[in-house]
């Protein structure tokens, strides 16, 4: 480990065997008509057939069976749009801790009740005017609670990993991995895994064009910060990468490319119905820049994209389907 306590690939191997027969080993599904629309050969790596409907729960479970008896009787406090709420929340269930769950406020209401569902205690916040991190250090300092960053934590990146881990056990002549950006702990696991296994294959993040944060940091090598963007990739609506998740970022991954909101839900609609896939904006991100043009594709060569999430709002779904 460095100063800065940056996971590597042995702690997303170890992450994977504490999470043997905890997590699902998701399907790696292909399609023809895929293929022909990107030139390429396309697998997508669905994580929302994960527990909880998102790749979150890997790292989330990972890291709280790394916490001490002590610090489990004290308790969680994470702060997410969703899909880490939710999979904290349901790895502290099981794991027999309590968690604090810090989420927007205009989060969609079925993340939040499934969040609930689990057993976490949810408070809410303005995510354009408060700040989060602030209101979870609270906790930390008044309860004694463990803080679970949703991105910028070596045990929650390492247990990332273990997805792209997955996806290279199976395919294992990958000329490129595609995922998308929010906070960065996706793709910081996933360089892990593939440095380590196929190190000749391209890695790029997606990120939505209203927050490309994680790009300007790449290309400028400076941690960039911004507004929090308004989009439908409610998932990617951080306003800075961690700095365990900027230093892989720099080191590791080769682009960070964007696509609109529009091209998510023509993408979402794309994958419910062609591949018959419920993937919720943000997990849409690496497949729409793979559909839309947005990484240069070779006939022939292999380019796999994490489906991170399945949480879509139905209602929300049902006017793209309709819009369609």
């Amino acid at each position: 480990m460095t100063a800065l306590d940056l996971p590597n690939y042995q702690d997303v191997i170890r992450a994977s065997a504490v999470l043997d027969g905890v997590v699902n080993r998701t399907p790696v599904l292909r399609s023809p008509l895929a293929d022909a629309r990107a030139g390429a050969q396309l697998f997508f790596k669905c994580e929302n057939f994960q527990r909880t409907g998102a790749f979150k729960f890997r790292g989330a479970y990972y890291a709280i069976a790394r916490l001490s008896e002590e610090q489990r009787r004290a308790g969680v406090v994470a702060y997410s749009s969703g899909n880490h709420a939710q999979a904290v929340a349901l790895a502290a269930r099981l794991l027999g801790t309590h968690a604090v769950i810090l989420m927007p406020a205009d989060a969609p209401m079925a993340k939040r009740a499934a969040t609930e569902g689990y057993g976490g205690q949810v408070l809410t916040y303005d995510r354009y005017k408060d700040d989060r991190i602030a209101m979870a250090e609270a906790f930390v300092r008044d309860e004694g609670r463990v803080l679970l960053s949703p991105y910028d934590h070596a045990d929650v990146i390492a247990g990332q990993g273990t997805a792209a881990l997955e996806l290279l056990q199976d395919q294992t002549d990958l000329d490129l991995l595609v995922t998308p950006i929010g906070g960065g702990g996706l793709i910081s696991g996933s360089a892990l895994a593939l440095r380590a296994l196929r190190p000749g294959a391209r890695l790029i993040g997606v990120e939505p064009a209203l927050g490309n944060d994680a790009q300007q940091s790449l290309r400028s090598g400076v941690l960039h910060h911004i507004t929090a963007p308004r989009t439908i990739a409610d998932g990617a609506t951080t306003t800075h990468l961690g700095d365990r998740t900027f230093a892989i970022l720099c080191r590791d991954v080769d682009d960070v490319v964007t696509v609109t909101d529009e091209e998510l839900r023509e993408t979402l609609v794309f994958l419910a119905q062609r591949l018959k896939l419920i993937v919720e904006p943000t997990g849409c991100l690496g497949a729409a820049a793979l559909l839309h043009g947005k990484i240069a594709l070779r006939p022939g060569q292999r380019a796999a994209a994490i489906l991170s999430g399945g949480n879509v709002d139905m209602t929300a779904l049902a006017g793209y389907l309709a819009a369609a």
